[in-house]
């Protein structure tokens, strides 16, 4: 006689840690229901392949050892498997090797504890979630290991635990839909049309850009992929995340292999961001780089070529040409030659609030985060590429930024090709509204973009600020039509706006700048006087 085959539960009861998870599937048209049970680690909660080897190998991975040692850290049982209940059969075939069942699930924040937060599976991808959707009050009573610790207001992935409710006991001849698209609860009409999009970071995430990812209804938000689960439920409310699937950074691959998905939204550091971009451009997604995609020359390069290779858009994120306000005086200086010939350029860009450290540690620092945007506005309307001298001038006023060798206070000079002389003044250490003012002075007059504010008064003194605006406030415009221009770009409408040569130049100049300031002096870019392959200044 033939060795008996083992099933799926004798590998469960040898093995402490595995459990069998069972799915409801309805197929066909008469909407026949099935049971598919599939074997899970429930420490990692991830699938596992019926084979000795296979089994033995992931329990004794350092993956494996992590997720076991944080679960016993933190006081949390291994979350909750699925049930289909106990009138439906056992006895079904089942084929181990279906791709949607053995693709690694996501893990859902439940509202977390003081000590720790409970992980829940969601459904695996596929066209069709297993379990059909069904509102929370209709599903059967589930313990709920981790309540909100907020009273006030409903914890934002909370909803999120109907996913995986067990489905309720139906009456003969009855149906319940389920929904085609969507692998969320409750779809909204928000998320029911549009471009679909996925988000990559979200403790990155820019005020604006975030505004601008509420009011618009020309996309939809697919996907968050964002290790750290608090900050997504800190930043966005159960609504608004009804039609969203939330991932860890490990499944990102099931939202770029998505097909709604069009559009990569990345907030993500500029030393993490390029390994992204290129992932998601080779997977035939559009890109919004909200940040730099890289400090290092060659990395930036190598990700506009994969974009010109695949034929997908790539957007960086310098808003400040999006400005309305600078637009028309591009318009007046450029296209218009109101001024005539440009002699001096100066501009004023105190930052409230200042950024903070940790933001600044993966910004690469004032040159990076601040003056890289002025240093654009500057090139684009004199039409020049870079200067041919670069001198800057910095302190550091905050103990905290002296401590790590960065400036808070920068003064730029430089000198461009036609003649041009252009003074930048960039400070994080603005206490009462951010200052953003742009003067140009030509042979033919001068044009000046002031403080905007809706009372319409000019303050001066050290008085209590009249009106205290932020940087996100002042350049809400901005962000918003950078990111429509995005959405444009998605479409077909419009190539980027953003050259390659022109972020390049850029970062460069922005590199030049901190070189100086660092070194005590002048940096001449006719000679080369920079490393071509790493633009970033080393921070010790």
């Amino acid at each position: 006689m033939g060795r008996k085959k083992k099933t799926l539960h004798d590998y469960a009861a040898e093995f402490s840690e595995l459990a069998v998870k069972r799915h409801l599937l309805e197929r066909g048209a008469a909407g026949e229901a099935a049971v598919v049970e599939t074997l899970y680690c429930t420490s990692c909660q991830l699938p596992m392949r019926v084979r000795r080897d296979r089994i033995l190998e992931h329990l004794s991975s350092g993956r494996h050892y992590r997720n076991r040692r944080l679960l016993r850290q933190h006081g949390l049982r291994a979350p909750l498997l699925l049930s289909a209940g106990p009138d439906v059969g056992t006895g079904l075939p089942l084929q181990l090797d279906a791709p949607s069942l053995l693709s690694q699930p996501s893990f859902i924040l439940a509202a977390g504890t003081g000590t720790g937060y409970g992980m829940v599976p969601s459904p695996p991808s596929c066209h069709k979630p297993l379990v059909p959707l069904h509102p929370a009050s209709a599903a059967a009573p589930r313990e709920d290991p981790t309540p909100s610790t907020s009273a006030s207001r409903p914890s934002a992935l909370a909803a999120f635990h109907v996913r995986i409710a067990p489905a309720p006991s139906k009456q003969a001849g009855q149906r319940e839909p389920v929904p085609e698209a969507h692998d969320s609860p409750v779809p909204t009409a928000r998320h029911s049309s549009g471009i679909g999009l996925a988000l990559f970071g979200v403790g990155l995430l820019n005020k604006a850009l975030f505004q601008s990812l509420l009011e618009e209804t020309g996309c939809c938000l697919l996907y968050v992929v964002e290790d750290q689960l608090e900050e997504v439920e800190r930043a966005f409310n159960a609504e608004f995340l009804a039609g969203t699937r939330v991932l860890r950074q490990q499944d990102a691959d099931i939202a770029l292999n998505d097909q709604r998905v069009s559009g990569a939204i990345i907030c993500s550091p500029p030393e993490e961001a390029s390994e992204i971009v290129i992932n998601a451009l080779r997977a035939g997604k559009g890109v919004f780089c909200e940040r730099l995609p890289s400090f290092d020359r060659q990395t930036a390069e190598a990700c506009f070529d994969e974009a010109d290779r695949c034929g997908r858009p790539l957007v960086c994120g310098f808003y400040k040409r999006f400005d309305p306000a600078l637009q028309f005086l591009y318009k007046k200086v450029r296209d218009s030659q109101a001024l005539g010939r440009i002699h001096r350029i100066s501009t004023i860009s105190s930052i409230y609030p200042a950024a903070s450290l940790s933001f600044l540690k993966t910004s690469g620092g004032i040159f990076y985060n601040a003056a890289v945007h002025d240093i654009d506005i500057i090139s684009l309307l004199l039409g020049e590429s870079a200067p041919d001298t670069v001198f800057s001038l910095g302190h550091a006023f905050c103990a905290d930024m002296a401590c790590l060798k960065d400036a808070d206070t920068v003064a730029v000079s430089m000198k461009f090709p036609s003649g041009a002389i252009v003074t930048l003044d960039v400070s994080q250490h603005c206490t009462k509204s951010c200052d953003q003012r742009l003067e140009v002075h030509g042979s033919q007059g001068t044009l000046r973009v002031d403080n905007q504010n809706p009372l319409g008064i000019t303050e001066h003194g050290t008085s209590v600020s009249i009106y205290s605006q932020t940087q996100a406030d002042r350049y809400r415009d901005a962000h918003r039509e950078l990111f429509r221009h995005f959405l444009r770009t998605l479409k077909g409408k419009e190539p980027p706006a953003i050259t390659k040569e022109q972020f390049l130049w850029t970062i460069q100049v922005a590199a030049a700048a901190e070189q100086s300031w660092r070194n005590g002096s002048a940096v001449d870019l006719r000679s080369a006087a920079i490393d071509s392959s790493v633009i970033k200044t080393e921070i010790m």
